[in-house]
């Protein structure tokens, strides 16, 4: 579900901001006026949603999904039904964030989709539970004046709504105003749009946390006689699957459409197909390129998921290449017969091929000899899912962006521009895009080309774990370190007058002193590459550049080492104490840089010479 963006129909606002946000409070409570930390909690939930984000986003063909469309939108309508609740799971690739889509699509021509919202994990703006309750209320307000100055009223009487429970939110900001409306009996409530959609219920963080938005939609929108009706998509994952078994909370509640079981898509995966190859025949005037026996080749080789047919029309339709040996191609990698009841192997073998097809491609160019295609393209993919900065005890969550492409790049000492090169056979599988920031990062197309890199078993020999691509840019890290003259410290402050090679050590030295830390979090055993640095002074070096590390950022100093250096210490201790043996001036040093102390000092010299 990671591909579905908000749908902007009439009931549903993408780029809210603050300036919306203050036309949903204006009757007295402008979004300026509002008390801090209500001000800081709707700003940062309705921020604008940036327009790249919204690329293919996927949406069900034309005479495709009609049978589910039919039974999700019947639903919707039938206003007389007790269940209040739709859960549709499915595995990934099903189509579930393609109807969703759809579905919001036409309950927005129809005027009764009140608000949707569509969680993506590679998203930081959207993959938190955290969002959804003040985005919904936002465009619940939108619906009616009334409604609005009820919501704003709630607002201003407890500014801190925002930083409780998901259930005293739901409560305060929708269930409450709105029963205050109904009771009112205002004309206009028979006419408020009824239609909640959530999507992507699994791309959110934290098992727990999807859990209680499931238990605050039941206790505060279905224990009441609100008028809305809400439709939820998921993985059948941990969260909604026990919700939704007998015996769960929302087993007797929900109307539940399981996806995959329940209705079979091959013949809406024909159509798209038949439809898809005969417009791209039509670039050189041959509709029928394709023979009705690789349409039947395709749909089987699908089982029923829409993520491969998808996958192999982008992968045909490269512009750079030949469709008709694209088509070949993908049609030889086809699993035989029999193996129908294994959903994921044709996709397996599809993401295989092609990143077999694209090492190769790689490995023959003489000037990557030496370089392993898995390893640097899993540290990309692993940074692509902003897992590569994640560190111990919470500060993930401080760190929620991936690190920009060319900073990562110069780290592994690969020339500008390597990651283009890296994925220049990939584009089927994935694309570059600009993060909230305007850094150029990786993004896959599919969540499940995660799935499948994730695990040895389907990977097989382009398996990477995460453990080693950490402890490979760690090594990168402390190489860049050794290999920094020691001199240049002294002169950086003269940047303009300094030979570019120069310029380029001292850059890399500060990629390398920046993200170091958040290498070494996770990566495998690496006590002799640090041993060996300690041996070889490195760890003097650092503290000669450590007032400039300072002057970089100073966050840095405070989360990132004191969290990821600690472990070097309790680990290494007994051995790195043997080699310092009497030599105290680098044992205090190794210590200081570990505890912090130096920075200390350097934060009271910076804070005495401001005065």
């Amino acid at each position: 579900m990671g591909d579905i963006h908000y749908f902007e129909a009439p009931r549903v606002t993408v780029n809210a901001g603050g300036e919306a946000y203050e036309k949903l409070i204006s009757d007295g409570t402008s979004g300026a006026d509002l008390p801090q930390p209500a001000a800081k909690h709707t700003n940062a939930v309705l921020m604008p949603f940036y327009s790249s984000d919204r690329y293919d986003a996927p949406k069900c063909d034309e005479d495709t999904r009609v049978e589910v469309i039919s039974e999700l939108m019947g639903w919707i309508e039938d206003r007389e039904n007790p269940q209040r609740l739709l859960c549709m799971t499915g595995a990934a690739g099903a189509g579930k964030s393609a109807l969703q889509q759809t579905i919001a699509e036409r309950c927005g021509d129809s005027n009764i989709l009140n608000s949707s919202f569509f969680l993506s994990s590679s998203d930081p703006t959207r993959n938190s539970i955290s969002a959804v309750v003040p985005t919904i209320a936002f465009q619940v307000g939108s619906c009616n004046d009334t409604l609005r100055r009820l919501i704003a009223a709630s607002i201003q009487k407890d500014p801190l709504i925002f930083s409780k429970s998901l259930r005293t939110q739901m409560n305060t900001l929708i269930a409450q105003p709105f029963k205050c409306f109904q009771e009112s009996g205002e004309l206009g409530f028979e006419a408020i749009p009824y239609a909640i959609l959530i999507d992507g219920l699994d791309e959110c963080a934290g098992e727990d946390r999807q859990a209680e938005l499931l238990a605050a939609i039941k206790q505060c929108l279905l224990e009441s006689d609100l008028p809305f009706r809400i439709c939820i998509a998921s993985r059948p994952e941990w969260a909604i699957r026990s919700a939704l078994e007998p015996g769960g909370y929302l087993h007797d509640v929900a109307y539940h459409i399981q996806l995959s079981d329940k209705y079979d898509a091959s013949a809406d995966i024909r159509r798209y197909l038949r439809r898809r190859l005969k417009n791209l025949g039509g670039r050189w005037n041959n509709a029928q390129w394709f023979s009705g026996e690789d349409i039947e080749t395709l749909v089987q080789a699908a089982s029923g998921q829409f993520i491969y047919a998808a996958t192999v029309l982008k992968y045909i339709s490269n512009r750079r290449g030949s469709p008709r040996e694209r088509l070949k191609i993908v049609l030889t990698w086809t699993p035989h017969e029999g193996q129908c009841a294994r959903p994921f192997e044709s996709l397996d073998m599809l993401y295989m091929n092609v990143l077999l097809a694209a090492k190769k491609a790689y490995d023959a160019v003489d000037t990557h000899r030496g370089r392993d295609f898995a390893l640097l393209f899993s540290i990309f993919r692993l940074n692509a899912k902003s897992a590569l900065r994640v560190l111990p005890s919470g500060i993930s969550r401080k760190i929620p962006f991936p690190i920009p492409l060319d900073h990562l790049t110069e780290i592994l000492g690969l020339e500008t521009g390597a990651e283009e090169t890296l994925v220049s056979d990939l584009r089927s599988l994935v694309t570059f895009e600009n993060d909230y920031y305007g850094y150029s990062c990786l993004h896959l197309y599919h969540k499940s080309l995660y799935d499948f890199l994730d695990e040895r078993s389907r990977a097989k020999d382009l398996f990477v774990p995460d453990s080693y691509a950490r402890k490979y840019a760690a090594k990168c890290c402390l190489q860049i370190v050794m290999q920094c003259p020691s001199e240049l410290e002294s002169v950086r402050d003269n940047w303009e007058e300094l030979p570019e090679p120069s310029k380029a050590q001292l850059s890399s030295m500060r990629m390398a002193l920046h993200f170091l830390p958040s290498f070494l979090a996770g990566a495998s055993p690496m006590d002799d590459e640090l041993i060996d640095f300690t041996q070889n002074q490195g760890w003097d070096k650092i503290d000669k550049f450590l007032p400039w590390v300072y002057e970089m950022n100073s966050f840095l100093l405070s989360y990132h080492h004191r969290a990821s250096f600690g472990w070097v210490f309790d680990h290494l201790k007994p051995e790195l104490w043997k080699l310092f043996a009497g030599d105290h001036g680098r044992k205090r040093t190794f210590s200081n840089y570990v505890f912090v102390k130096r920075f200390d000092v350097i934060i009271d010299a910076n804070s005495a010479s401001k005065r």
